[in-house]
């Protein structure tokens, strides 16, 4: 006897708010249409197990989970090399779709797990469902990525409780959030908090990033608020400028980094904000200058917060739109929403550059929208150089401008 026909749905690489948005959403669509649905615990290392992980939802579950953080799959970073594929998962329930929540990673290799079923005679569709906090994805009409915007509100939650704190002991704080080599997480915490100092990749554009420069930055917005009277402040680094340091910056600060299959640093097993705080405390005691600074890492506690309205709301949309993708014949593709709730589907091959990678959505720190925001931080220029002797000897080495602008 067949056995009832079902969909797999499978999380990988990191979490972010809305995932249980997503499993939820599609759990009812497709139980209202008389699938079966189950979940794949741990991603692609069950796919890959000889004894796989089954979650079976029925809608009480679906529905308790949709607007809790977390994911209510146990998700893996897990690739495949030369193991051996669990067809008989596949067979054994009747999977007619493979549903992935994930990064481009997830995505390709959801891809080429069908692809190798249907060399097997096995055929099944796979629609993925993109998901990042870092929002780096190349998304249409520079869409978010679910969950960027939850993560980014947790941020601004726990930013303006850290200014709160540096206005009350007049302290500073240098802080560091998640991003990868994007800097979206930490230019939406800092101008939605009134950071008067803001560092990421993107801004190096024109100049080679050193941490030095990223000091002079921090110290830079310091001593323009001293000489306005202010005392306090918060510096927000992206972790992305790691990944564009050269390694003999790294061998700078002392730190034994481990690196991943990608050759970047294993970010989330230091403190980032650490580092550059002990960096500053060097600089700024070497300059005679007294201000007490602490630090503050923005890290995993953004990724399982609950996720917003406005993600619930995206979540719903591309949930439905892969019933609607899978409804239409559609496999291989990313599902994607835009401002006007229109899906569409979007292929791997759309994202992928002629090297066949698909290059992260950097911050464009020329729109308007960029320029705007980096008037609203508090930085030296040349109309503060007089005053700014007052605690700098050459204040122009501290030009916010002219940093950005270094041969």
């Amino acid at each position: 006897m067949t056995a009832k026909k079902s969909i797999l749905i499978i999380c990988g690489g990191g979490p972010a708010p809305g995932i249980n948005a997503v499993i939820s959403t599609v759990a009812k669509i497709f139980l209202k249409d008389g699938y079966r649905v189950i979940g794949l615990h741990e991603g692609f290392k069950g796919i890959f197990s000889e004894a796989p992980k089954l979650k079976e939802f029925n809608f009480d579950h679906a529905d308790r989970i949709f607007s809790r953080g977390g994911s209510t799959l146990i998700m893996s970073r897990f690739k495949p090399s030369d193991e051996k594929l669990n067809t008989k998962l596949f067979l054994d329930n009747n999977v007619k779709l493979l549903v992935s929540i994930g990064g481009d990673d997830t995505a390709s290799t959801a891809n080429r797990i069908t692809g190798y079923l249907l060399n097997e005679n096995i055929s099944i569709a796979n629609i993925h469902v993109p998901k990042t906090i870092d929002n780096d994805l190349p998304l249409p009409d520079r869409n978010p990525t679910f969950g960027f915007h939850s993560a980014k509100d947790e941020g601004v939650r726990i930013g303006n409780t850290t200014y709160e704190d540096a206005r009350t002991s007049q302290n500073w704080f240098v802080m560091s959030t998640m991003g990868r080599s994007a800097g979206h997480l930490a230019f939406g915490i800092a101008t939605s908090c009134h950071f008067p100092m803001l560092v990421i990749p993107e801004m190096f554009d024109k100049t080679k990033i050193t941490f030095d420069k990223v000091v002079r930055l921090i110290i830079s917005s310091i001593v323009k608020r001293k000489i306005e009277n202010i005392n306090y402040g918060v510096a927000l680094i992206s972790e992305g400028i790691f990944h564009i340091l050269p390694a003999s910056e790294l061998d700078k600060c002392d730190i034994n980094f481990t690196y991943d299959d990608h050759g970047h640093p294993e970010l989330g097993n230091v403190s980032k904000s650490h580092i550059f705080n002990m960096l500053l405390q060097t600089k700024l005691k070497e300059l005679g200058i007294d201000i007490k600074s602490r630090p503050v890492e923005l890290g995993y506690e953004l990724r399982c917060c609950r996720p917003i309205g406005f993600d619930l709301t995206l979540c719903t949309l591309l949930g439905l739109g892969v019933k609607k993708m899978f409804d239409n014949g559609l496999t291989g593709c990313i599902v994607t929403a835009n401002s006007k709730g229109e899906v569409t589907p979007l292929f791997l091959s759309d994202l992928k550059g002629a090297d066949g990678k698909i290059a992260p959505r950097l911050v464009d720190i020329n729109s308007e929208f960029a320029q705007l925001c980096f008037q609203n931080l508090h930085y030296l220029q040349e109309e503060d150089y007089k005053r700014a002797k007052l605690y700098l000897e050459n204040p122009e080495a501290y030009d916010f401008n002219k940093i950005l602008n270094e041969d």
